[in-house]
């Protein structure tokens, strides 16, 4: 046998064809899901589901790496470091390869990531206490041009931040103080650490019939909301991205790879589980592959650089 393998690869070193290393198979070995937010909310939550469908498919731990801080750049910039094989998978909301590519505070490009595939809009909100002497976003305006109001928000990173500070622009007034949170919740408001905040249904759910809403980030209302009017409806003219969170991988995984994770992915939305998730909490999933995910991102990233010249943080 030896003679033969021998014989074989003379042969094809006379034909000068160099014989190729056997590679292993995609996954070999435990893959990990990095969030870069703290655990509980919808990206979260999903991207666990994800994780455990892709354990599920393919024999190998899953694991779900929650690293927040510094408005998702310290989770992100994990999967920026990490090699393009696949084991590390970012699951990344839209201002990663947007906001933070023009700002230019981060170590990442425009390239340095590609989308597997945007599976999520969020139903984020605009919510006060319950005893706020406003109900809506005109309420609010008049309210505020004589007093003080806090706003909480994720951090300036994130496009509904910038999207209130620009309608209350529009409005004629402006948030006394500012400030970001790594959690956004009923206790934010209840400590009065913050007049109003920017956080999504998922973590106020507890005490959406204790607090106020003033208004909903979405294209359309959202679905445990019904009677909240969106952000565009009472500020008008206002153009917004829409708020996603998809996957990346960093530039250059393979295709097959890609493609190992997006099976898993559209088992992981399409579940009982996922359809839960949608009906108790108002989110929008789906799923879009890295084609139409690029299109996505390409005209998010032209919206968010004139917002972000409008707020003069770009010069040019």
């Amino acid at each position: 046998m030896k003679n033969v393998i021998a014989a074989g690869l003379t042969a094809l070193a006379a034909l000068g064809i160099a014989a190729a290393p056997v590679q292993a198979a995609y996954p070999e070995r435990p893959v990990q899901f990095v969030v870069p937010w703290p655990p509980g909310d919808l990206e979260d939550v999903l991207t666990r589901l994800i994780a455990k469908q892709f354990s599920k498919d393919y024999g190998v731990p899953a694991a779900v790496v929650n690293r927040a801080g510094g408005g998702g750049v310290v989770g992100s910039s994990t999967v920026a470091r990490a090699k393009p094989d696949g084991y590390t998978v970012g699951s990344f909301v839209i201002g990663i390869p947007t906001v933070h590519v023009l700002m230019g505070n981060a170590p990442w490009k425009r390239d340095t990531f590609d989308p597997v595939g945007i599976f999520l809009t969020y139903p984020f909100l605009l919510a006060a206490r319950g005893d706020a002497p406003y109900s809506n976003m005109a309420e609010l305006a008049a309210y505020a041009k004589k007093n003080e109001v806090k706003l909480g928000h994720f951090g300036y990173g994130l496009i509904p931040t910038r999207a209130t500070i620009l309608s209350a622009k529009q409005m004629g007034f402006k948030f006394s103080s500012n400030a970001a949170f790594d959690a956004l919740t009923c206790a934010t408001l209840k400590a009065k650490d913050a007049d109003v905040i920017n956080t999504t249904a998922q973590l106020v759910l507890p005490c959406l019939k204790n607090i106020k809403v003033l208004a909903a980030f979405a294209d359309n209302r959202i679905s445990i909301l019904p009677n909240v009017p969106t952000l565009a409806e009472q500020v008008k003219g206002r153009v917004l991205p829409l708020l996603w969170n998809g996957l990346f991988v960093p530039k250059g995984t393979p295709k097959e790879v890609k493609d190992k994770i997006i099976a898993s992915a559209k088992k992981a939305l399409a579940s009982d589980a996922a359809k839960q998730v949608a009906k108790t909490t108002g989110a929008i999933i789906y799923w879009k592959g890295p084609a139409e995910s690029k299109k996505q991102i390409d005209r998010d990233f032209d919206i968010v650089r004139g917002m972000l010249k409008e707020m003069g943080d770009l010069k040019k």
